[in-house]
């Protein structure tokens, strides 16, 4: 049987069986646009917000438990999510591949331990080859609000492209990493040479013999760094606070793991198990201070020392916090380069931005031809990315203001058939996200024919119980490494993590086993819309 046969029969059957040994190959093919202007007339059972990992897996598994009356709402001509936007120079996931994947769609030809952002968006696209779902999904649609019909049960979709969607439950899947964000640093706009984000990286700009100034020093920048310092004639790098970097265990695939991968798929199962059980244990060491936190912060000290030897730039990238208290990087080359005769660490806090380049707060003027931004998302921790309008016309940015709640991550009270992706206290600190993500999806499937089953049924979280959850998440959050004093992008300005989930994963996976329906309220929809 031929692919393209393979193919087809999945889409008419909902199967989400592989189709090949090496899937990352062939790129899905994206017209770029939507099929029709507006959708008034037709009411999905799911509309899904988002092509990336989470879009795409929700809908495999809604297909599979048999909801096929779905569209996929993506804001792109192209889909990947934050894959399809970061790809900057040596842009890579700092998961293992293996684990950084969807365990019902395992890829045996992944061809290192630790894959480059090409790869996995190319892994992205042959999801939507291999399970058909190139038909459900609709381009260039921006979402601009989401407003609930209470008298007809139905979430309404607008879009800046004019579009109107309607459908009976949505799943926003776009994600927190979806907005580029820059600093808020005086005379940003001031700058006469080349600004460039690392999620909006212009591949076209010539680095080569430039002096180029790169703000931040998190997980995008140990990255781009190595990169600029082979191309660029100088590099500066303004560090604001020092990371915990650790050592990278990345090697290439051989052919003969690939070859064992695809005949005897359980042994890369098996690999599988193994990296999740280590990524496990690594929770004691970054989510709460225990002596295996000790234990890390040695293991990093002595990376450090082995990789700088310069004793003052040393102690320059001496972490003062916790380890696990900010986001942990791993890199084999990022203190390398900074030790490049054409790069400089500058440590002294950046006062403003001028016309030729940045004043630090000592007075002195570095000047440069291109600025990087390596300064990460606008991660929701507060807000919405687009208007959300509820039950008797709540709006959840307001709601969220001063930090964002939720049950089970997923649902908010008052705004009923509403399940969000990552949403409030759901970040790993240690483990993969495509592990948490799969329990959210299998959750969203499990409330969907819940509510599909019961015809015209809102479900809408009680508002006592989503406190009473939260009050429960926030008491152990106290007692994390995250909440211990440092400023990290986890927390809110005054302190508050709606980021981070405080324990392992499978107490994550135990806390989205079950949809308990008593946790809701039922409103009963007088009528079919």
């Amino acid at each position: 049987m031929t692919k393209r046969k393979v193919q087809s029969k999945a889409l008419q059957s909902g199967s989400t069986a592989r189709t090949s040994a090496n899937p990352v190959q062939k790129r899905s093919t994206s017209p770029g646009k939507t099929r029709s202007k507006t959708h008034r007339d037709h009411v999905f059972d799911t509309l899904i917000i988002g092509a990336g990992f989470a879009g795409l897996g929700s809908a495999i598994k809604l297909r599979k438990a048999g909801v096929h009356n779905i569209a996929i709402l993506e804001r792109a001509a192209e889909v990947g999510g934050t894959w399809r936007d970061n790809q900057y120079p040596g842009a890579a996931c700092d998961i293992p591949s293996n684990l950084y994947s969807f365990s019902f769609a395992p890829n045996p030809a992944w061809s290192r331990s630790y894959s480059g952002a090409q790869e996995i968006l190319a892994y992205v696209h042959s999801l939507v080859n291999d399970f058909g779902l190139q038909p459900f999904i609709h381009y260039q649609q921006n979402v601009t609000q989401l407003e609930l019909d209470e008298a007809q049960g139905l979430w309404v979709v607008h879009t800046s492209a004019g579009a109107v969607w309607r459908g009976r439950s949505v799943i926003m899947a776009s994600g927190p990493l979806a907005n580029a964000s820059f600093p808020n640093i005086r005379g940003l706009e001031r700058f006469q040479g080349k600004k460039i984000h690392s999620a909006q990286w212009d591949h076209s700009y010539s680095f080569e013999g430039k002096k180029v100034g790169v703000i931040g020093t998190g997980a995008s920048a140990i990255q781009i760094v190595p990169e600029l310092v082979k191309r660029a004639g100088s590099v500066k790098v303004f560090q604001r606070t020092p990371p915990w970097v650790m050592p990278r265990p990345d090697f290439t695939t051989s052919s003969l793991s690939k070859a064992l991968f695809a005949k005897l798929p359980f042994t890369q199962k098996a690999i599988r198990e193994a990296l999740y059980w280590a990524h496990e244990s690594m929770a004691l060491a970054v989510i709460w201070d225990s002596p295996v936190t000790k234990l890390g912060e040695r293991l990093g000290r002595a990376f450090l020392e082995t990789q700088v030897k310069d004793p003052w730039l040393r102690r320059q990238l001496t972490p003062d916090y916790k380890l696990g208290c900010k986001r942990i990087l791993v890199s084999n080359d990022y203190y390398p380069a900074l030790q490049q005769a054409n790069c400089e660490l500058i440590t002294w806090p950046i006062a403003g931005i001028v016309e030729q380049g940045i004043r630090t707060a000592e007075g002195i003027e570095h000047q440069f031809d291109c600025l990087v931004f390596a300064t990460g998302f606008d991660v929701p921790k507060s807000g919405t990315p687009y208007p959300i309008i509820g039950v008797g016309g709540r709006v959840l940015a307001q709601e969220w203001a001063r930090g964002a709640q939720a049950y089970k991550s997923i649902n908010v009270s008052g705004y009923p058939n509403l399940f969000i992706m990552f949403g409030p206290n759901s970040g790993p600190g240690h483990n993969s996200a495509l592990v948490y993500m799969e329990q959210q999806i299998a959750y969203a499937v499990k409330g969907i024919r819940t509510i599909l089953d019961g015809q015209h049924t809102l479900l809408d979280v009680k508002p006592e119980v989503q406190q009473q959850h939260n009050q429960r998440l926030q008491k152990r959050l106290s007692k994390t490494n995250w909440n211990s004093g440092c400023t990290s992008w986890y927390l809110t300005e005054d302190g508050f993590n709606a980021t981070m989930f405080p324990g392992f994963a499978t107490q994550y996976a135990r806390q989205m086993k079950h949809f308990d329906l008593a946790a809701y309220r039922q409103i009963e929809v007088p009528a079919a819309a």
